[in-house]
């Protein structure tokens, strides 16, 4: 992405909802080199947020709801949480959870966009978001599938201001033109059972040596690494417990 650091309306975060947090700590730290440190407090209910160096870069969360899928999620910055939240009713999406208040961190909302795919709010205070992007092991890209892609653009445009790109193969989201994501139209290849959604992508050195690395530790590979016409290198795994996201070549993002 062109973004280096959270800024209004663009990705700012991502962390993982698991159903076994110790085996999805393992996991990502074999995948990414991460250092995951648990909140201790018992009101953070098993918060793991995941170091490379000292720059935050994810998080992992044990599920708080049994009918919580295993599952990464996406944030987006921005600087009223209870603004945002009406914003996104009254361009027909739904809000699930809050606005609501982290401890003295910030305050989030958790929204559905139209189209039924899941995202999250974040209006920092002591904590700003993911401290590193687009080096390997840091989010790099976020990706929306879709089925509803015009009501989509409609909407994320509405409620966060962002530009589009449009092109013959792809769709590309940006803060005043400097892109951080894409959407692609869920069609007849994804299985009727499968959700619309939000994909992050990890920035990595070496798509085809991840993705082996992924399968040894247990993930499965969805999507085998493949060159995007004009874009980067890029592969789609899902970890141990079921939770899907995405990996591609550092620097070649869209």
């Amino acid at each position: 992405m062109k973004l280096d650091k959270p800024v209004p309306g663009g990705p700012c975060w991502t962390e993982l909802g698991t159903s076994d947090l110790e085996g999805a700590k393992q996991f990502y730290a074999e995948l990414f080199g991460w250092r995951p440190e648990t909140d201790p407090r018992q009101e953070a209910g098993g918060y793991t947020i995941a170091h490379l160096g000292d720059a935050a870069v994810a998080a992992l969360s044990p599920l708080y709801q049994q009918s919580q899928p295993d599952a990464w999620n996406v944030s987006f910055a921005v600087t009223d949480a209870d603004v945002a939240a009406r914003l996104v009713v009254e361009a027909g999406g739904k809000v699930l959870v809050g606005p609501m208040d982290v401890f003295d961190v910030g305050r989030f909302a958790v929204a559905l966009d139209p189209g039924g795919a899941a995202f999250q709010l974040w209006q920092a205070r002591a904590f700003p978001g993911a401290g590193l992007f687009n080096e390997p092991g840091t989010l790099g890209w976020v990706e929306l599938l879709t089925r509803s892609p015009e009501r989509a653009e409609t909407f994320y445009t509405t409620v966060f201001g962002w530009t589009v790109n449009p092109s013959e193969h792809y769709t590309q989201w940006g803060i005043d033109g400097a892109d951080f994501g894409g959407m692609i139209t869920m069609d007849d290849k994804f299985p009727p059972e499968v959700p619309p959604h939000w994909l992050p992508y990890f920035a990595v050195e070496d798509v085809a040596v991840t993705t082996a690395a992924a399968a040894k530790a247990g993930g499965t590979v969805l999507m085998e690494p493949t060159s995007v016409p004009d874009g980067p290198r890029i592969a789609v795994l899902r970890d141990p417990q079921g939770a899907v996201f995405g990996v591609y070549v550092a620097g070649q993002e869209g």
